[in-house]
């Protein structure tokens, strides 16, 4: 049997395990700089929040609801992440992190995977205070399938379900819309409705034959994953990224090339550092701007350049430094910039690089790398910087409801009062 661990409203949540004085209260995390809601507990879906709702819109409806609102942290939602998928290891030994918040279990056999789902839920909350709901099926879809059913309706199912006979498959497969089946998309489901298939129960109807010529081999396996037929396997290796961008919106607008030089420096180290993580180097760098496009009385621009490197590298330093170059052809006086980014692609394993006769990169290049990722993973924080960096912050952003990195920051570590115990 497969498992799927679902935490609930998992950053709203991380916030309210540190902070009980925001339980039951309506609550919505934003995005970077404060732009819009990227997580909102039940009491503000009740409310009328929308995912991805632009604060500057909702302003007015927060503050007359009382809805309580804090800046996304990361560090503090990332360490969380670590410890629930963690203490999944204790129920199997095959773990897929299938997202921050979610991952893929393989259930050893039981004759009570009623028992399973509510032990699971309970030993994560007790450990780390995160809600979490539990979907245990056959197969990694129908176990997907339970897990909505356990999360539509908390109060009947206690927040786990499990889907063990076919009397209880079928009768998911029919309440399951089309367009809520994991792995299918908007343009498939509207395909798949022209066919007559509006439920998972019809889709399932259709012929093998046609679903590999309509939609995909990958629809084809997700068929059978719903008919009860385990195709889709826990995917236990992390997949290395073919691309790798970062990229960021400023905290306010500026036009001066130096502050913008030091943005680029700083996303050319993160994305080297990214890199280096995966045991990759990267042949393409690309460097883009933006400016701000919801400030249309004044002057827009956007421009991006793609360069090929003489030779396969994971460097910080030539890679920052082909990105200035990049950054200096395209940057625009006068223009006020909003956006920017790096991204690197055309990479390859760095075990497996063909060296070139005549261009290589400087070997104590790599030695130098591993001194520094060593440095700034015993120390934290990324205290080791190339010169043209910010040395104080990493990101620039817009912060103002910030709420402590209460597990990753010796000084936000909670402090208790004796006296009142």
């Amino acid at each position: 049997m497969y498992a799927i661990i679902d935490c609930n409203s998992f950053f709203a949540s991380c916030e309210r395990a540190f902070n009980p004085e925001l339980m039951d209260k309506p609550l919505a995390i934003l995005s970077n700089n404060d732009g819009c809601v990227i997580s909102r507990s039940r009491e503000a879906k009740a409310l009328g929040i929308p995912m991805g709702a632009p604060l500057f819109k909702y302003k007015q409806i927060i503050l007359e609801k009382n809805i309580q609102v804090r800046s996304s942290n990361y560090s503090l939602y990332g360490d969380m992440s670590e410890r629930v998928m963690k203490l999944l290891e204790n129920f199997s030994p095959e773990v897929e992190v299938y997202s921050i918040d979610e991952a893929f279990l393989k259930l050893p056999e039981s004759k009570d995977y009623q028992t399973v789902g509510h032990t699971i839920k309970t030993y994560i909350y007790q450990c780390t205070g995160i809600p979490v709901s539990v979907g245990i099926a056959p197969t990694k879809a129908l176990s997907k399938a339970a897990n909505n059913i356990a999360k539509k309706f908390p109060e009947k199912t206690n927040g786990y379900h499990v889907i063990d006979t076919e009397e209880k498959r079928i009768k998911m497969l029919k309440w399951l819309s089309i367009k809520d089946i994991w792995g299918i998309g908007r343009g498939n489901a509207q395909r798949l409705q022209l066919k007559g298939a509006h439920t998972a129960y019809e889709f399932t109807q259709l012929t093998d034959d046609w679903v590999k010529r309509n939609i995909s081999i990958v629809g084809l396996r997700l068929k059978k994953d719903l008919e009860g037929e385990p195709t889709i396997q826990l995917e236990n290796e992390v997949q290395n990224k073919k691309a790798i961008a970062t990229t960021r919106s400023f905290e306010f607008t500026f036009s001066d090339k130096e502050n913008m030089k030091e943005r680029i420096a700083t996303f050319a180290s993160r994305c080297a550092e990214k890199l280096r993580m995966q045991h990759c180097s990267c042949n393409i760098v690309m460097v883009f701007l933006r400016s701000d496009r919801n400030k249309r009385n004044e002057s827009q621009y956007r421009a991006s350049k793609v360069v090929t490197l003489p030779y396969a590298t994971n460097s910080t330093l030539i890679i920052n430094q082909f990105a200035q170059k990049t950054l200096n052809e395209i940057f625009k006086p006068g223009v006020k910039y909003k956006r920017a980014g790096v991204m690197l692609m055309g990479l390859i394993n760095t075990d497996a690089l063909q060296l070139d006769l005549f261009k290589n990169e400087d070997p104590k290049h790599k030695e130098l790398m591993k001194a520094m990722d060593t440095l700034n993973e015993k120390y934290g924080g990324r205290k080791i910087k190339m010169a043209n960096q910010d040395l104080q912050r990493t990101w620039k952003m817009r912060q103002a409801h910030l709420s402590p990195e209460y597990t990753t920051k010796f000084s936000d570590i909670i402090t208790l009062n004796c006296d009142t115990i």
